[in-house]
């Protein structure tokens, strides 16, 4: 759900009727500062900061990053430190506090449950993500793009109180390189429940290796297929493209849910099951339910732009909006999926006309260098500064900087020297469920609808 479209709005507003309201963990630490700089309208990052435990940290944010009224719309968000393997007290405080701020909104007046999702691909928030969710208690947290055996035990370590470590993907690493996290350096330490962990995998393989060698317990799995929005697991085999350069999935990478069931553990299916009598084909899988992404993603209660959002819907009940399962696009190198938008980078001279700009880092790769300290890149980032890290060019072709895009889809995209950052829009291919919801007599609908609409 991109980065603030499945925001605190949406996960509570689907936890109120009685579901699992799910926040997306990616960039929080930007969403929080940037709306801050908006004026926090409505004051709920405010209320949300006067409950944190931490109540000097809290102010310290807000000093820094508060502006009564907004900024001016022309002026730049003020930038923030790109977070290291090795991130700065402020940089540690501000990731905790971030996603405090998101599960505490979300949960805020209701005893719902609330879930997190954290995606592999991107390591050195997780720590501060995680402690910051449990700290506002967070149910459930989720993830995905990569293969997650260690969270299960580093929640375990923080439901205790106790430092805990996450060892970094580090390309040409000469030995393992660690990300640390102790509670304690916040103050007092409280005590804390062990949210529920869910995998999200593509494989009943990979469902199997988790269930049996993660570092602690999985409690069940989202199983998606290549339908579902965002970033997708690559086809099995070599990459095979069709002729508009969209991935191939073949019979390999067909979801069987009954390999799934045999595991023993519960699970939900995902990827083309947001419509009508897809929970009920589920269930007569033995799937325990459903995750549903896309007809969310239009309601009203999402953080998509608004008036990104009913250019979307306007282009759904014409009929003539257009997904592209994109090879290229994500600087991860998983397909991504793209909505065509006229005035997004998915039309290539907007992407073109672009400045490649990598100030937000939040998909960097990270690699040892020669002389073995560690180094960050993006195949997004200028050309010429991705070679000098050591980059492949073939690898910077047609990148897209997923982190700047994806925050103007949010409508907290970067402003500088008058130019604004364009949108991209990801969703899934599964776009009946949303014209199921869009009557022809309104343009709009609730997650309300959408819950209602899944239950019938």
């Amino acid at each position: 759900m991109g980065v603030g479209v499945s925001g605190w709005r949406l996960a509570r507003a689907v936890s109120q009727q009685g579901q699992l309201g799910v926040v997306s963990g990616t960039a929080l630490d930007l969403l929080l500062t940037r709306q801050l700089q908006l004026g926090d309208l409505g004051g709920h990052l405010r209320r949300a900061l006067q409950a944190f435990p931490y109540p000097e940290i809290a102010a310290r944010i807000l000093d820094r990053y508060f502006i009564p009224g907004g900024k001016a719309p022309e002026a730049s968000f003020k930038a923030q430190p790109m977070i290291s393997h090795q991130p700065s007290r402020s940089t540690r405080e501000l990731g905790v506090l971030s996603a405090f701020v998101a599960v505490h909104l979300a949960k805020e007046g209701h005893p719902g449950w609330v879930g997190m999702n954290l995606l592999e691909k991107i390591q050195t928030p997780t720590l501060m993500a995680l402690y910051g969710a449990m700290l506002a208690g967070v149910n459930v947290v989720l993830m995905g793009a990569g293969i997650p055996r260690q969270i299960p035990k580093i929640l375990d370590d923080l439901a205790l109180g106790h430092p805990a470590a996450m060892r970094l993907d580090v390309t040409d690493a000469k030995e393992p390189i660690f990300i640390h996290l102790d509670p304690s350096e916040f103050g007092p330490v409280p005590a804390l429940t062990r949210p529920l962990f869910l995998a999200i995998v593509s494989s009943p393989v990979l469902a199997e290796n988790l269930r049996r060698k993660a570092s602690g317990k999985v409690n069940g799995f989202v199983v998606e297929g290549a339908t579902a929005g965002g970033h997708n697991a690559p086809p099995r085999g070599p990459m095979q493209l069709t002729p508009d350069g969209e991935p191939i999935y073949g019979e390999r990478d067909r979801i069987d849910p009954a390999k799934f069931a045999e595991i023993g553990l519960p699970f939900w299916l995902a990827g083309g099951y947001g419509r009508l009598g897809k929970l009920r084909e589920a269930q007569a899988y033995g799937a325990k339910g459903i995750q549903v992404g896309t007809a969310f993603a239009f309601c009203e209660e999402s953080g998509f732009e608004p008036a990104l959002k009913a250019h979307v819907l306007a282009a759904l009940k014409r009929g003539d909006l257009k997904i592209h399962t994109d090879a290229l696009a994500s600087p991860t190198g998983f397909p991504f999926k793209v909505a065509q938008v006229s005035g997004s980078v998915s039309e290539p001279t907007v992407y073109h006309d672009r400045r490649r700009v990598c100030d937000l880092g939040v998909l960097r790769e990270t690699y040892q260098k020669s002389d073995g300290s560690i180094g960050f890149r993006c195949a997004a980032e200028p050309e010429d500064i991705y070679l000098s890290k050591g980059g492949d060019l073939a690898q910077t072709v047609d990148r897209k900087c997923l982190c700047n895009s994806l925050c103007a889809s949010a409508g907290v995209g970067q402003i500088r020297d008058g130019y604004e950052e364009p949108p991209i829009i990801t969703v899934g291919d599964d776009l009946d469920a949303v014209r199921e919801l869009l009557l022809a007599e309104r343009d709009s609908y609730t997650a309300a609808d959408v819950i209602a609409q899944l239950l019938a």
